[in-house]
């Protein structure tokens, strides 16, 4: 591990994503130059930070990639996250990184290159591939138990990989997703990170919110995420695969944390599932690690 005789300081930001608005959406810690840092000396600093997610900013090591990024959480390393990933690429061009796709974004993270698009003031990543499976009944049960859903609660449930593993519920009503209060020291025992979300009635044009979630990570130290880009991500892909929501909408989440999170998704003609929205800087400066 680093220690503090070798350590440095080192451009870093913290980004709101999912907002417009600095302090209603996930915040990411940023260090912009992560070159030289152990494993070990990420990993205190995510865990220092306390924050859902921390990354490291590194030189590409595959060909087409922008850059490479390590993402932590307080528990350890992930292969892909989403906010991390807007929050990450919102810093990086903010930095004055020049791509070298004009309006698209290529990282490099633990799953391979993750292409990310510019519209205006939004960042958009391309959802990685998804695998799927349908839960075994018993580990249902548990699972919606220590949610404190009833089983006539859940319409739908699938456990779904896109890097990180969620085990996803989808549920009768806004109302459910939103007055849950689960037993997360369970949800650790279980080890499952859980999301759940409800689909109600979608503006055409994603203006307002028509999908309602939460998302709840006690196995990797955070009880419930603010706004979760890799679940939504497999959350569209599943829910758009069969038919349960419409090929673009709005969703909201953070709503019990008094946040305001809201990622707009969408099915582009070829099949690629978008999932993005705003981000703002809300601190500058630079670490000393």
């Amino acid at each position: 591990m680093n220690n503090t005789t070798s350590a440095r300081q080192r451009n870093f930001r913290q980004v709101d994503v999912f907002t417009a608005t600095p302090y209603f959406g996930n915040p990411v810690a940023v260090v912009l130059d992560g070159d030289g840092l152990d494993a070990d000396t990420m990993q205190r600093f995510a865990q220092w930070t306390n924050l859902s997610e921390t990354t490291f900013l590194l030189p590409p090591t595959q060909t087409g990639a922008d850059y490479r990024v390590r993402i932590f959480t307080p528990g350890g390393e992930l292969p892909f996250a989403g906010h991390p990933t807007l929050g990450s690429c919102h810093a990086w061009l903010e930095a004055g990184g020049q791509p070298a796709q004009g309006d698209f974004v290529t990282q490099e993270c633990a799953i391979g290159l993750v292409r990310i698009r510019r519209n205006g003031s939004k960042l958009a990543f391309a959802a990685p591939p998804l695998k799927r499976s349908n839960p075994s009944p018993a580990v249902l049960a548990q699972v919606a138990g220590a949610l404190g859903l009833k089983a006539k609660q859940v319409v739908a449930s699938q456990v779904l990989d896109n890097g990180p593993v969620w085990f996803g519920l989808l549920v009768d009503s806004a109302q459910t997703v939103l007055s849950l209060d689960p037993d997360h020291a369970q949800l650790k025992a279980l080890g499952y990170k859980a999301g759940v979300a409800n689909v109600g009635v979608a503006a055409a044009d994603d203006s307002q919110p028509g999908v309602v979630v939460r998302a709840f990570a006690a196995p990797i130290g955070v009880n419930e995420d603010p706004v979760t880009g890799s679940f939504n991500a497999s959350l569209a892909q599943w829910l758009m695969g069969e038919g349960l929501a419409p090929e673009r909408y709005l969703a909201s989440q953070g709503e019990r944390l008094g946040r305001a999170g809201r990622v707009h998704v969408e099915r582009d003609a070829q099949g690629q599932v978008w999932v993005g929205g705003e981000s703002v800087s809300c601190i500058g400066g630079q670490v000393r690690l």
